[in-house]
């Protein structure tokens, strides 16, 4: 089975609603960042991937991990 991509938490280019992607599908779309964040990183939990959250204009605002790296590394959650 192929490794999963990254989660990204992204604004619709058209819309005031956010996308949770998956290597590049979109897997659910919600109309606040904090709901699509919540989902983003249930997911990558379960995939052992990264979340990578977004701001509105498309810059990398956080990113956290949920795979193998350290502790010591990771300090966000």
């Amino acid at each position: 089975m192929a490794k999963k991509g990254d989660v990204h938490i992204v604004r619709k280019s058209d819309s005031s609603r956010w996308q949770v992607k998956q290597s590049g599908d979109v897997q659910s779309s919600y109309r606040t960042q904090q709901a699509a964040i919540a989902r983003g990183k249930g997911i990558a939990r379960d995939d052992k991937v990264d979340v990578v959250v977004h701001g509105r204009e498309g810059k990398i605002r956080s990113k956290d991990s949920y795979g193998n790296e350290s502790p010591v590394r990771d300090t966000e959650h």
